[in-house]
């Protein structure tokens, strides 16, 4: 499984936001979000090939209880499949992030969805190739619905423009199980002031919609920093 960065932090995004976590980072996507904000594990994907021993090693380092699986896209990769049973028989609570767009049997407490939007797809001038590729691949509610139905889960959009909240409203009516309880709304941005620029209007549209409005604290604790 190729691994770009192994390291512990505090979760800053989503229901268990505040948890001190060890993050495993998986290299590789099959989407290309033009504000992908780890283009080092999707659109220039680096790290290594670990085997499961290796990765296991490593997340034992701290003693963490929860584990947070992430990319790039994890699903991609058939070694989740043992990586995640191992995690569970030794006691970590996982969370996996994923685009929603790929399924595989894993062991999970917590599958964070993150399904992407048209605001997501990158300009057809300047990605030719991947714009195409991108929202072809990118929308898969039929695997999300599966997803829900067998974790617990959390959705997660990423909103910039009022126009995205009217795309995620229809999107939720292919999805008439959801549980409003459950879908975060996250500003787009990786610096404070678009982050507090979209805030503004979106926190409030949140109370009143009733779901949950998702900041992301990693940016405003430590930046765009990597191992965070």
């Amino acid at each position: 499984m190729r691994i770009a960065e192994i390291y512990r932090s505090t979760q800053g995004e989503g229901l268990l936001t505040g948890t001190e976590s060890v993050f495993v980072r998986a290299s590789g996507c099959n989407l290309r979000c033009w504000f992908c904000d780890t283009p080092f594990a999707s659109w220039r994907p680096e790290g290594q090939d670990l085997p499961l021993d290796a990765i296991l090693a490593q997340v034992r380092e701290w003693d963490t209880p929860h584990v947070v699986l992430t990319g790039g896209e994890p699903m991609l990769f058939s070694e989740l499949i043992p990586l995640t049973a191992s995690l569970r028989d030794a006691g970590r609570h996982l969370t996996i992030e994923t685009a929603g767009t790929l399924y595989l049997p894993v062991a999970c407490d917590l599958m964070s969805i993150s399904p992407k939007m048209s605001n997501s797809t990158p300009s057809v001038n300047e990605h030719a190739t991947w714009s195409r590729r991108h929202d072809r691949v990118r929308h898969a509610p039929q695997i999300v619905s599966r997803l829900m139905d067998e974790y617990t889960y959390q959705l997660k959009f990423v909103i910039e423009t009022p126009a995205d909240c009217e795309e995620m409203q229809q999107y939720l009516k292919l999805l008439p199980e959801v549980d409003f309880s459950r879908v975060l709304l996250m500003p787009q941005g990786v610096d404070a002031e678009p982050l507090s620029r979209v805030t503004e209007w979106l926190e409030p549209y949140c109370r009143q919609e009733g779901f949950r409005f998702c900041p992301r604290r990693q940016i405003e604790w430590f930046g765009l920093v990597r191992g965070t």
